[in-house]
């Protein structure tokens, strides 16, 4: 792998995601509402129609007064990165490295997150997600993220239900998780998986190759399923090839309209794209 880190600061050109979600401060806005998230802020009378499950008891017993307890929500956002480093991912050349493109478009996810002193998870999945980093959320952490993945070699299969079922049992707080992959595979294990992680905000990001979505080949060709060495030997060409761009249209357009149906946001990458073009695309807030 070949990632330069002097790509991260043509990202500053990007609104952060604070910028782009909100217009008040962090801390401002008051919400009525109970549970996770929330952090306790002051005390005020109750009044008629008031949740009676924000009354604090205990400061009736010493008062006999209702009280009701506010809250502010939490605003801090912490992004989880998933990034798909299965065999299949080993596939392109150069810049057009799935991979390697892919990396960089989790990466910038990450540094944006940095900049904004929020919180970054940076994971590596096949059959099981795997962290790696060290939960130091700067700058500094996301150059070793680049010396780790540039040391990487994408290899197995992938398990998405697995792997994505298990990740989001560990995610406590406020999220956005950020999936990239090629998504090939069991394309009803991916739906499964990504549905366990839909509780958060998610953005799949489907990174697929110009030769994968448009092969420039004909004639006598061999093909090989790079996740089980398996080959095949077929003449490529007239009603095959046409059949093959179908199917490739049918499978990318499966995997949007399953993600639409779980309300996530669904891109697709394809590697021979301008990255800064690329990354405007799939940034969102």
């Amino acid at each position: 792998m070949t990632i330069d880190p002097d790509f991260l600061d043509e990202l500053d050109r990007f609104e952060t995601l604070d910028q782009r979600t909100t217009s008040t401060k962090k801390g401002e806005r008051e919400s009525p509402s109970v549970g996770e998230g929330l952090t306790f802020s002051d005390y005020r009378r109750y009044s008629p129609g008031d949740d009676t499950r924000l009354v604090d008891w205990r400061l009736y017993a010493r008062t006999e007064e209702f009280f009701i307890k506010q809250f502010e929500e939490e605003r801090n956002l912490t992004v989880h990165v998933l990034l798909d480093a299965s065999a299949s991912m080993d596939f392109g050349e150069g810049n057009q490295h799935k991979f390697e493109f892919g990396a960089k478009l989790g990466l910038g996810y990450a540094y944006l997150t940095a900049e904004e002193h929020d919180d970054f998870r940076f994971s590596l999945f096949t059959e099981r997600a795997e962290r790696i980093d060290t939960g130091k959320s700067t700058r500094g952490e996301v150059l070793a993220l680049i010396d780790r993945l540039n040391g990487t070699t994408p290899t197995g299969g992938t398990d998405f239900q697995t792997a994505f079922e298990a990740y989001a049992a560990s995610i406590r707080s406020r999220s956005l998780v950020v999936v990239v992959t090629d998504c090939i595979g069991d394309i009803d294990g991916l739906e499964t998986g990504v549905a366990s992680l839909a509780r958060n905000e998610v953005v799949l990001i489907q990174v697929l190759s110009p030769t994968e979505l448009d092969p420039e080949v004909g004639g006598d060709t061999i093909f090989e399923d790079i996740e089980t060495d398996l080959t095949r030997r077929t003449y490529f060409g007239g009603r095959l090839a046409k059949q093959y761009r179908s199917r490739v249209d049918e499978f990318v357009d499966d995997v949007a309209t399953r993600a639409q149906d779980l309300r996530v946001t669904h891109a697709l990458v394809a590697t021979d794209e301008d990255f800064f073009d690329a990354f405007s695309t799939v940034w969102i807030g």
